[in-house]
């Protein structure tokens, strides 16, 4: 088994009368690219900010290199970079300062690995955080999270204010980079097609639970979107096994299901229908279906 760099095991946590996190199990392990999927207010944020000792458990626990975030933030923050959706930078900064002041904090600080993912994103060092784009922020946040080389780096939602270039080419090669090294990356993002490019390991979150949990190629073999077609003409979705959600009208619907593909046929053969054709479902796809929405209810909403 895989060493277990995170663990966290039934976290509940709520703000007044809002519950953020509802029983919780996650564990993280080395070597992995962990995707943490939600929309916003499902508990991604909350969930990162209890790794990182800045909430106190008060039910369940928190684990990170088995130790204890806030009773040993010395212990873990030193092995920890972090980026937050914020870009909580100090705005007086220079670039160059901000990369000397957190290299105060690391003694592994890499400075030439620093030196070129500035030259990489093509950032000016002189430039005082004040004066750079949301985009540019994210980038200077990101070099300052990753140049000390932690054992674990956490990004909340690290796209926000990037392009799609830069989101492709350099974020994606950077948290590829840590995971080969053996380290471990966890990172929130709503954007599914970039957790479902980057990830080894998916999980996804809902109104503050976990709906699902797996390796990103196990869940997507598990789940399929096939279209069917009926002899009759059904006015509300039909009955079949192991539909999850159906979009469509009339004789041809669309349909998200689990399980086995020869459950779900002999299913829709028994209500008179056949399957016109069948594909693996997009982690989208089966984001939504675990929510019980379709496509159409999100657009609409």
């Amino acid at each position: 088994m895989s060493q277990s760099v995170v663990d966290v095991h039934d976290l509940s946590r709520s703000f007044g009368d809002k519950t953020a996190l509802d029983g919780v199990s996650f564990r993280a392990t080395a070597g992995q690219v962990h995707g943490l999927v939600g929309s916003n207010g499902a508990g991604k944020t909350t969930l990162l900010k209890h790794l990182l000792g800045l909430l106190r458990a008060t039910i369940g626990s928190v684990r990170v290199f088995g130790l204890d975030p806030v009773r040993d933030p010395v212990g873990v923050l030193g092995r920890v970079g972090y980026l937050s959706e914020e870009r909580e930078l100090p705005e007086w900064m220079r670039i160059d300062e901000l990369m000397r002041y957190t290299q105060a904090f690391h003694p592994t600080w890499d400075a030439s690995y620093a030196r070129e993912l500035l030259e990489t994103f093509a950032l000016d060092p002189s430039r005082k955080i004040k004066e750079l784009s949301k985009g540019m922020r994210a980038q200077a946040g990101l070099i300052a999270a990753v140049a000390h080389r932690p054992e674990l780096l956490i990004l909340d939602e690290p796209s926000s204010g990037l392009d799609a270039v830069v989101r492709r080419d350099i974020l994606d090669a950077i948290v590829r980079a840590v995971a080969d090294d053996g380290r471990t990356v966890i990172f929130s993002s709503h954007l599914l097609d970039e957790v479902e490019r980057m990830s080894d390991h998916v999980t996804l979150m809902h109104q503050g639970r976990v709906t699902l949990s797996g390796v990103l190629d196990d869940v997507r073999g598990a789940y399929r979107r096939s279209r069917v077609r009926f002899v009759e003409h059904f006015d509300r979705p039909p009955a079949l096994d192991t539909a999850l959600v159906m979009e469509g009208s009339g004789r041809t619907w669309s349909v998200v299901h689990n399980g086995s593909i020869e459950r779900f046929r002999h299913s829709v053969l028994a209500r008179g229908g056949e399957i016109v054709e069948s594909r693996d479902a997009t982690l989208e796809e089966i984001f939504l279906a675990r929510a019980g929405r379709s496509r159409p209810q999100v657009e609409a909403a």
